[in-house]
């Protein structure tokens, strides 16, 4: 299920965050008609150590980014 302004979305995300640049988010639906982004990708520290970092993206039925977080 491709929504109009998911590209968009995408965009902004990797913008702020490039080190998702390119994974494509895993979609849900939220009872209040949002729908939760989650890109997860893996990132490798300058002490060589990797840690997985998620970007969740709650995005309103017109595809404005309504919260934006991060955690490692």
């Amino acid at each position: 299920m491709s929504k109009p302004w998911l590209s968009q979305v995408c965009q902004q995300v990797y913008s702020q965050f490039p080190e998702v640049d390119g994974v494509r988010p895993t979609q849900q639906e939220q009872a209040s008609g949002q729908t939760l982004l989650i890109f997860k990708a893996s990132v490798v520290t300058a002490g060589g150590k990797r840690i997985q970092r998620t970007v969740r993206a709650v995005v309103n039925e017109n595809g404005k980014v309504l919260k934006l977080t991060t955690s490692r």
